[in-house]
């Protein structure tokens, strides 16, 4: 299959805001992580760049495009150095504006899923492992970050607002667009509102996936 589908979305100079944009607050989210740890400014560093950049570096890595992006532009490289320098020197400020934070990685799950999934696509993937890659993109690294500061990772926590289904519902939906040929700059805006809105909504309401069935919602003492 030929890349008909372009891994821009929007205008060049658009979406390199966007993409350093999420980068950034997935990185201040991860050198925060590393803070609450009490990691040096080597873990904060570390943990900012692999949050930031690790689900794009997987999808790029699987569909071929390597070196990925992540190497080749200076500017998704040194974000996460800025938000990791922001957070070391000033975590308590930011720490002060989590609820901020939240919407606005909200907004980066949304854009990353959708960006991830035409990206996947474009490189010949069929729609469905094209959504995966969109899901990986936005969550990946995240999951990532909980697992080097030794977490279980939020995207399997029962305990936590709905992080990884808005993705998939963003990818879906993304996937769908471009295999009806409906795919373009306003839906894919829609796409990514949906799913920002989605994420943003289990904030506010506490939305939790389900467990299994007549599970009990407590903890249980073999899960502490």
């Amino acid at each position: 299959m030929s890349p008909e589908v372009p891994p821009e979305i929007f205008h060049h100079q658009l979406q390199q805001v966007l993409d350093l944009l999420g980068i950034f607050v997935f990185a201040a989210a991860g050198a925060l992580m590393a803070v609450r740890k009490n990691f040096d400014v080597i873990g904060i560093t570390l943990l900012a760049e692999v949050t930031a950049l690790g689900g794009g570096v997987i999808r790029d890595v699987l569909i071929g495009a390597v070196p990925p992006a992540a190497f080749t532009d200076l500017g998704y490289f040194g974000t996460p150095l800025l938000a990791a320098g922001l957070v070391f020197f000033l975590h308590p400020q930011v720490e002060r504006i989590m609820s901020a934070i939240d919407v606005l990685d909200a907004a980066g799950l949304g854009l990353f899923c959708v960006i991830g999934t035409a990206k996947a696509y474009a490189y010949g993937l069929n729609p469905i492992p094209a959504a995966a890659l969109g899901v990986t993109t936005a969550v990946g690294g995240g999951a990532l970050r909980d697992v080097l500061a030794r977490e279980v990772p939020m995207v399997l926590r029962w305990d936590k607002e709905i992080y990884t289904f808005p993705a998939l519902l963003g990818a879906g939906i993304t996937a769908a667009l471009i295999e009806f040929d409906l795919f373009g700059p306003v839906t894919a805006t829609a796409a990514v509102t949906f799913a920002f809105s989605f994420r943003v909504l289990a904030l506010r309401r506490g939305w939790r996936a389900p467990r299994a069935w007549r599970r009990n919602s407590g903890t249980s003492a073999e899960e502490q």
